[in-house]
């Protein structure tokens, strides 16, 4: 029981919902949230590295994994340790994934790792069912992908591939600068106008499966 002056004074510790992917720069957690009732698209340019640690960690709260990719073998660890299954991971060839049925009980991840000229995907966005598709580095068809999507991640790239992602995000100068710089693991994801750079620290776990951080593959 409180006095009514006091109820202010109250503070819940609740943070956005979502997957913790890092942590931000102030070092508070950094979520991103792939369970929605409406269609999100996400392009992230970068190492497969951090993108297998969103989909570990995706998966650790329920969400279902279907991954796209020509190579398979670089997916094979996860897929044995998660096991396919109600919160588990299975993998398809490039255009062969088969529809998921995403529900408010059952969302989905689709990840699509097609190398740098993806085909158009059977399987899209939709209600529970968000897709992420993985780039290496800039290619032709990214700045298309890039406006299409509600996120875009963007690790370290060369000084003309920020000068171009740049353009593409409306960036500011700073941001393009810093591209080229950045550490493995760090990420900058925009959303409209809002950006954000997250360090993603692997568990003890994660470094068992993936090893350390990295951008190249």
């Amino acid at each position: 029981m409180l006095p009514p002056d006091q109820v202010d004074a109250l503070a819940l510790p609740i943070g956005d919902d979502g997957v913790v992917i890092g942590v931000d720069a102030e070092g508070r957690p950094a979520t991103l949230g792939l369970n929605r009732p409406t269609p999100y698209d996400m392009v992230f340019i970068g190492g497969l590295w951090t993108a297998q640690v969103i989909a570990l960690r995706a998966a650790a709260i329920g969400t279902r994994v279907a991954v796209e990719t020509g190579r398979a073998g670089a997916w094979a660890q996860l897929v044995q340790a998660l096991g396919v299954g109600p919160s588990g991971m299975a993998v398809h060839d490039v255009g062969r994934v088969p529809p998921q049925g995403a529900s408010a009980g059952s969302p989905v991840l689709v990840v699509r790792d097609c190398g740098m000229r993806p085909p158009r995907g059977r399987v899209v966005a939709g209600p529970w069912q968000s897709v992420l598709t993985v780039l290496p580095y800039l290619s032709p068809v990214a700045p298309r992908l890039m406006r299409q999507a509600r996120l875009v991640g963007v690790q370290r790239v060369s000084p003309d591939e920020a000068t171009l992602i740049g353009r593409e995000l409306a960036l500011p100068g700073g941001d393009v600068d810093s591209l080229p710089t950045l550490a493995d693991g760090v990420t900058l994801w925009c959303a409209d106008r809002d950006r954000q750079y997250v360090m993603t620290q692997a568990t003890d776990a994660e470094t068992g499966l993936l090893g350390a951080a990295r951008r190249m593959d």
